[in-house]
């Protein structure tokens, strides 16, 4: 069975209603990023932090996984599909992907602030100032910040260099260094890129672009590995 290696990005939640940063009337607009996601946001005011992703969070919850994927789902009837996304959210996860590597952390789990390997699932979607690890340290969001190390890099690469096919959905390739994962691919497979957006990328021609929005993306895509039409 073929590999289907899927890079995915915030534009696959963004139709289940998770808004994005960077999108018109995203976070960026109504949040100075480096004030909730960064270690030095978090050392000026841990109670704004914790309340930016504790809404994420209760967000999430009302959220539910789209036809996007669904459409990753069913494909792994045809490859054994393997999905690293860029998104915290679980939403892979909950409309049944079985192989999922969240190289930015993941919304619903905690990590200790001291010891970081220390990772705790939530109940529900709430830290409180007075959850603690093991150790007896603070807990805060399990979400890699702007300037920390992203330690899933090294085994999405690996996955990345066993790829047949690759296909990229969500993201503009410009976030780094996610989108150095694409150069990883062994040289010749297919490379697909579903965006509804212009392209930048320095090798277009290497890529197969259906620019559609991720759900109807993922059903174009689906008919051309396949020949087939999804049934969700």
């Amino acid at each position: 069975m073929q590999k289907l290696v899927v890079l995915s990005g915030a534009g696959i939640s963004a139709e289940s209603g998770i808004k994005t940063f960077r999108d018109m009337g995203g976070l960026w607009e109504e949040y100075d990023i480096m004030e909730v996601a960064s270690p030095q946001g978090w050392a000026r005011n841990p109670e704004l932090v914790q309340k930016f992703y504790n809404d994420r969070r209760k967000q999430l919850l009302e959220c539910r996984p789209n036809r996007a994927h669904l459409g990753l789902v069913e494909l792994e009837k045809y490859f054994d599909v393997e999905i690293i996304t860029q998104n915290v959210d679980d939403l892979h996860e909950r409309a049944g992907s079985k192989k999922v590597l969240h190289i930015h952390g993941e919304l619903r789990k905690a990590q200790s602030t001291k010891y970081p390997e220390l990772v705790y699932d939530i109940e529900g979607w709430e830290i409180k100032d007075d959850d603690r690890c093991e150790k007896g340290f603070q807990l805060r969001p399990h979400v890699v910040w702007f300037g920390e190390p992203v330690p899933a890099m090294e085994p999405a690469i690996e996955i990345t260099a066993r790829a047949d096919i690759m296909v990229v959905i969500g993201t503009s390739l410009n976030v780094y260094p996610a989108a150095s994962l694409i150069d990883f691919a062994p040289a010749g497979i297919p490379l697909y890129l579903i965006d509804p957006n212009e392209v930048i990328y320095s090798d277009t021609s290497r890529i197969n672009v259906i620019k559609e929005k991720a759900g109807k993306g993922v059903e174009v895509l689906f008919g051309r590995l396949t020949g087939e039409k999804p049934t969700y």
